[in-house]
């Protein structure tokens, strides 16, 4: 059963089309991965299902409900949540009040401020930063900032998660640690749609995988299909 669908998403930078009539589906319980060259449009994409831009043309739907334009604060209550490209986290704030801000934005009507807190010390040990809970985020490494991120987009308990190149900038050692870390939050029953560029992640940890070039949907298939489409070897490495 599909989760997440869009259906001709088009939008339009001046007379740049950075999405071109994109059809696209994730079905409830994928990691699915959306792959392309630098401008290819997949950022863009996100923003579109996020609330952050509206589409020019096209529609998205999540859990069979339009969302089309809605405001991003708005999808997220739906169940949507996302990470970005460069990390977004309150510096001055310690780990422990920067995931507690997104677990009280994501508070079900029938859940008291303090319980909600209460599943916050979870998180932080779900993601490996138990022992960092007074530290102010600006201190942390990139590896920890990103984690952070993460656990507060998860604080809002969502059903859909959007990953922006959460291994961007990370040695081997942190990009396993996140590729077991996105593994086990899909086993938790969250869906998961992630844009990255190690493909070695991309190739063991999704179910199918999408591609764009100049904002258009050029291949869509499993990692073994992609890895072996002509049309996808031809973008990445030339004729």
């Amino acid at each position: 059963m599909s989760i997440l669908e869009g259906e001709g998403v088009t939008k339009h930078f001046g007379g740049l089309a950075a999405v071109s009539h994109v059809d696209f589906c994730v079905d409830e319980g994928e990691v699915v991965g959306l792959i392309g060259p630098n401008g290819a449009g997949k950022t863009t994409l996100f923003n579109l299902i996020s609330g952050a831009l509206v589409p020019k043309e096209g529609a998205i739907s999540f859990n069979g409900r339009d969302i089309t334009g809605l405001k991003p604060h708005k999808i997220c209550k739906m169940g949507v949540a996302r990470t970005f490209q460069s990390v977004r986290v309150f510096p001055h704030m310690p780990v422990l009040e920067n995931v507690v801000l997104g677990s009280l934005f994501g508070l079900p009507d029938s859940m008291s401020a303090a319980d909600a807190a209460a599943e916050v010390p979870r998180l932080l040990e779900f993601v490996g930063l138990s022992g960092m809970r007074g530290t102010p985020a600006q201190d942390l490494e990139l590896a920890n900032q990103k984690r952070l991120e993460l656990s507060r987009a998860l604080a809002t308990r969502p059903q859909l998660l959007l990953l922006d190149e959460l291994m961007a900038g990370l040695n081997p050692t942190e990009v396993a640690e996140a590729m077991e870390l996105v593994t086990r939050i899909r086993d938790q029953g969250i869906t998961v749609f992630m844009i990255e560029h190690v493909m070695k992640a991309i190739m063991s940890i999704c179910d199918r995988i999408l591609v764009l070039n100049h904002g258009e949907k050029i291949a869509e298939g499993t990692p073994q299909e992609i890895a072996t489409s002509r049309t996808v070897i031809e973008v990445y490495l030339g004729e």
